[in-house]
């Protein structure tokens, strides 16, 4: 589904990503976890067309997305991206935040059954339908990204660090319906920080260092590594 083959991102004379090259298969969990500025978030953002690539290629469903002008075909293509930070319209309702996430589909009563798909999903986000989405706490505005994304019917869900600064109870509330979203068909390339609470989750991984791939495997593998337990797992 989608293949990253030596890709390269710089920022100026900076290499944020170098020569790296991973596959996210559908139906699969996949996750990137390293430290901060492991050049996690820049993958997504060269793969969502956020940044410009200087080397490599990008397919995704056998296309060079790399190529694309903007950001707006490769959404269009089925690829859809949830920012770290969540990034929703504070001063928007809960209500208009969902209608943005489809506003490239034209069929309009399948958007209201996929607003009802939400609010089913999510019935905090539906009794706040009405309400201000800057006024919700972090785990609802969380909810509510990752809910505006789905609007948008991906193939490919990408997600940059959906459990930061949640309590863990909500960071397992994430996490149990990031495999509800999979298991109901959306293909998942996690980029998270809880490396723990990722690698339960995911079919594979791949470990980032210095913007280059170190070690890659199953989740389980890489959870039951000693040196992956070492250096990402606390001990």
């Amino acid at each position: 589904m989608l293949k990253l083959e030596n890709v390269e991102l710089k920022y100026g004379m900076i290499k944020a990503l170098k020569g790296i090259s991973l596959e996210v298969n559908e139906g699969e969990i996949v996750t990137l976890i390293g430290a901060n500025g492991a050049g996690k978030t820049s993958t997504l953002r060269a793969i969502s067309g956020l940044e410009k690539i200087s080397g490599g290629s990008i397919m995704f469903m056998g296309e060079n997305i790399s190529k694309k002008p903007d950001t707006v075909k490769i959404v269009s293509s089925g690829l859809v991206q949830v920012p770290e930070g969540r990034r929703i319209f504070p001063e928007m309702s809960v209500y208009e935040n969902l209608l943005l996430g489809a506003y490239l589909r034209k069929d309009k009563e399948e958007i209201k059954k996929s607003i009802e798909d939400v609010y089913e999903r999510f019935p905090r986000l539906k009794e706040r339908s009405n309400q201000l989405a800057g006024t919700l706490s972090g785990g609802e505005q969380q909810m509510l990204a990752m809910s505006r994304a789905l609007m948008a019917k991906p193939k490919l869900l990408l997600l940059d660090e959906p459990s930061m600064g949640l309590a863990p109870l909500l960071v397992r509330e994430i996490f149990d319906i990031i495999k509800e979203i999979n298991a109901q068909g959306t293909t998942v390339l996690l980029v998270e920080q809880n490396a723990r609470m990722a690698l339960s989750i995911a079919d594979r991984a791949y470990v980032l260092e210095s913007g280059q791939i170190v070690v890659s495997g199953t989740g389980k593998e890489l959870s039951e590594s000693d040196e992956i337990k070492k250096a990402y797992l606390g001990g």
